[in-house]
């Protein structure tokens, strides 16, 4: 099946052309039949990654805790769409809804929904989340009318890229094709016009040989957001890793069993993701009519949303082992060594609406 799928690159290759990075990544990722999230949980120690919410339930409350506020804060609309983007195996979801529920008459009003391609990952958040009765979509669009609440853990990365490298007077499009063996390599396009068109403005005037990436998934959901937020309330938290300074540079990366791989190594074997340019992202949901807070550091959002407090609170009750493991768990998502800075938080709100945890000097 992975030399089939690898097959079936090579055959578009040949049909086509030179595929863009996004077409290559995915079909690497989404192949219906070989690609990666149709074939693998890829999540945990016995995966290639582990996220935040398998590391600490801390994660999930805190976020749960976020959004009963903001829901408060809208006027406690009844229902009101709680949805997550790429909920892995609903172990975010499900500490949120634990925590969530305290807050009266949220759990009551709210209704789960899940975007979801994964057919396996699906299974896994039935498990977890049955009680609380999920509809599963493929599309944000999918989603119905309404108040709405979203949140997306470690997605934006997953999105498809683009890559471009600068030359001496234009840029040129990072593609992947056949080199005379039949391997899948990468080779740039000649430098266009068009090409450089597609490099964001900040960008273009960068030194000869600069690699800028573009996620056009990514600035499509801001816009959605951003109008749906300027319309009916709704506020939606992104939590990834990236930069924002719009720097260029060459994120795309390939992880198998916690290790990095080549990227065109065995398609549909490996987790491919880059950087969150969250400069581009959080300047396209502005300009479509949402309110931005953020981005800051993810050690700075979940200090400020009380993390140490909770620690302290479920240390009080835990075996000799438990503190260990809660006290570790919290260390690894605070600590500016590990996931403390590299990884960022945003929100998107409807104009008015005031999300706790940022504040104006926030954005880093």
């Amino acid at each position: 099946m992975i030399g089939a799928l690898t097959e079936k690159i090579a055959r578009r290759i040949r049909a086509e052309g030179p595929l863009t990075l996004a077409a290559y990544m995915a079909m690497a990722l989404h192949d219906p039949v070989a690609g990666y999230y149709a074939r693998l949980n890829p999540i945990g120690a016995g995966g290639d990654f582990t996220t935040a919410p398998e590391i600490s339930q801390i994660f999930g409350e805190l976020i749960g805790l976020w959004c009963a506020e903001l829901w408060q804060a809208m006027g406690r609309p009844d229902p009101v769409i709680l949805a997550e983007l790429g909920p892995g195996r609903g172990q975010l979801m499900r500490d949120f809804l634990r925590a969530a529920s305290s807050v009266p008459g949220f759990a009551c009003a709210a209704r789960l929904y899940l975007v979801e391609t994964s057919v396996i990952l699906r299974a896994e958040q039935e498990k977890q989340l049955r009680e609380a009765q999920p509809v599963w979509v493929k599309r944000i669009e999918d989603l119905p009318d309404g108040p709405i609440l979203l949140v997306a853990n470690e997605f934006l990365d997953a999105l498809p890229i683009r890559q471009f490298v600068r030359g001496s007077n234009h840029w040129s499009e990072r593609m992947v094709a056949l080199d005379p063996e039949d391997r899948l390599v990468f080779v740039d396009a000649p430098a266009s016009a068009a090409a450089t068109l597609m490099v964001p403005g900040r960008l273009r005037q960068s030194e000869q040989g600069a690699v800028a990436e573009i996620c056009l998934p990514a600035l499509a959901l801001a816009g959605t957001l951003g109008t749906r937020f300027a319309r009916e309330p709704g506020a939606a938290l992104f939590i990834d890793y990236g930069y924002v300074d719009g720097r260029p540079g060459a994120t795309l990366r390939a992880i198998r069993r916690h290790r990095c791989v080549s990227p065109l190594a065995a398609p549909g074997t490996a987790d491919l993701s880059a950087h969150v340019d969250f400069a581009a992202f959080t300047e396209a949901a502005r300009a479509s009519g949402a309110e931005v807070n953020g981005p800051i550091a993810q050690r700075r959002f979940l200090s400020a949303l009380g993390a140490g407090l909770r620690l302290a609170t479920l240390k009080a009750r835990a075996t000799p082992n438990q503190r260990q493991a809660l006290e570790s768990g919290l260390r690894r998502l605070l600590d500016p060594a590990e996931m403390g800075d590299l990884f960022k938080v945003v929100a998107l709100v409807s104009p008015g609406l005031p999300p706790i945890g940022f504040d104006c000097s926030a954005s880093e």
